[in-house]
């Protein structure tokens, strides 16, 4: 089994020691300068092992330690002491109004197919004139989702801007994927 210093870093685990470092830089332990050149370290980490050079100097030490095998997130303290929890991290909160986009752009997906289906069978099937009314109705039945889930216009936007932002960063992923396979067999195809 690897030693903890060696295993590989998950991008939760690396947002949990980013928010460490910012709580660290709220509290005036870092000058600018060290927060920017510890996260951009912290960021890029790849192992357990590469953030114990980036906590040192700062109380609590690394927030994340090995206990039974597992990683264990240690909670951030407070100026109290006490574990912070009140205000969500911007992860946190990003990852909320993913999953409250998401969950929304299903109910669209649904609420638009079960009105496409009501109209066509009450057109074509029952043969009311008056079937057209249900495309006005769409407006209410895709507002109340958005009620309930506290989905705002400008979440909607901020949603928006997150996929696009993730897409984009997949397509590039990809293309250096594609890009590194590319070089990786032509070399093999000259080192024979």
């Amino acid at each position: 089994m690897a030693e903890p210093d060696d295993l590989l870093l998950s991008h939760d685990e690396r947002t949990h020691a980013l928010d460490a470092l910012a709580k660290h830089y709220a509290d005036g332990r870092l000058d600018s300068a060290e927060f920017y050149e510890r996260s951009g370290a912290v960021a890029s980490a790849r192992t357990f092992g590469a953030l114990d050079a980036e906590f040192s100097g700062l109380p609590g030490g690394v927030p994340l330690t090995w206990k039974d095998g597992l990683v264990v997130r240690v909670p951030i303290p407070s100026d109290t002491g006490e574990v912070t929890g009140g205000a969500p991290t911007a992860a946190v909160e990003l990852s909320a109004l993913r999953a409250r986009g998401q969950i929304i752009e299903s109910l669209d997906a649904i609420i638009l197919g079960i009105t496409l289906v009501s109209f066509l069978v009450l057109q074509l099937i029952v043969g009311w004139s008056f079937a057209w009314i249900i495309w006005p109705s769409l407006i209410v039945t895709l507002t109340i989702p958005r009620m309930v889930l506290r989905f705002s216009e400008s979440d909607e936007e901020v949603y928006e801007d997150l996929k696009e932002a993730e897409a984009e960063a997949r397509k590039q992923r990809l293309a250096e994927a594609a890009n590194r396979i590319r070089e990786l067999g032509s070399g093999q195809g000259t080192g024979s």
